[in-house]
């Protein structure tokens, strides 16, 4: 789904705080033109994704051109409630207000209400970003518990995904901790300010089956290397990325 000027500044009006998400994710055809072309090779029609750390639900957008089936995890309930507006009335789209981490439970959400996009569950994560180049002036200024479900249980309640997209801001190794079996394919956000995360998270997917890597960096949505590259060398890479670089998603898939 696409939302048109007159959408986006409606939704703008209900979450003021929100505005810079549906400008930056929504409205831009090129970006996302690319994004479904990246997404077509793990996602087909009638298929099933998963989204992970939703935000405002430009992912939820891209399965669904696509024409898959999606299940939508997103915590933060003023951006739950932006999906839901926008696709609630999709019957092909399942959105639970809850995070994602290695065991059934409940977790505290680290609340950046300048920038929700930036919201984590985790504590490293912010102290990561403290005085750290390009993310000055960021405060996470408030702290609220939400429910957690796992990987695991999301497959043993909706079915095996063909793609699993996990966006949570320095929480991928912990929502990971929680698949215990073999999928197609899955993407992870890194940062340049917890390179250590991304590591872990390669080293924890090539241990549950063999993989192979790519990586896109910020929101170009094109791969950065033609060929797949092994676990060892895409940790390389993103060790030698430049701090720049800031953030991007690492691709892990099996097959050709």
């Amino acid at each position: 789904m696409s939302l048109s000027k007159a959408e986006i500044a409606a939704l703008t009006a209900r979450w003021q705080h929100l505005q810079r998400s549906f400008e930056v994710y929504y409205g831009d055809q090129p970006r996302d033109d690319a994004m479904d072309v990246l997404y077509a090779r793990f996602v087909k029609p009638g298929g099933l994704a998963f989204d992970i750390g939703s935000h405002v639900g430009d992912r939820i957008g891209s399965f669904r051109r696509l024409g898959a089936r999606v299940v939508a995890l997103e915590p933060q309930p003023d951006c739950a409630a932006a999906v839901r507006a926008i696709y609630g009335a999709d019957a092909n789209v399942t959105l639970l207000e809850a995070a994602c981490g290695p065991k059934p439970g409940a977790l505290t959400l680290h609340v950046n209400s300048a920038n929700p996009t930036v919201t984590t569950a985790s504590p490293e994560f912010v102290k990561a970003a403290e005085g750290a180049a390009g993310w000055e002036g960021q405060v996470w200024d408030r702290a609220i518990e939400v429910p957690v479900t796992t990987l695991d249980a999301l497959i043993a309640a909706h079915g095996t995904p063909d793609f699993v997209k996990i966006d949570v801001e320095g929480f991928e190794a912990d929502v990971l901790a929680g698949l215990n079996q073999p999928i197609p394919a899955l993407s992870f956000e890194f940062t340049t300010i917890q390179r250590d995360v991304a590591c872990k998270c390669i080293a924890m997917i090539a241990a549950i089956a063999p993989y192979r890597f790519k990586i896109a960096l910020g929101e170009s949505q094109r791969f950065s290397f033609d060929e797949p590259l092994l676990a060892g060398d895409m940790a390389a890479h993103i060790l030698s990325l430049p701090h720049e670089a800031n953030s991007g998603d690492v691709y892990a898939y099996r097959g050709t």
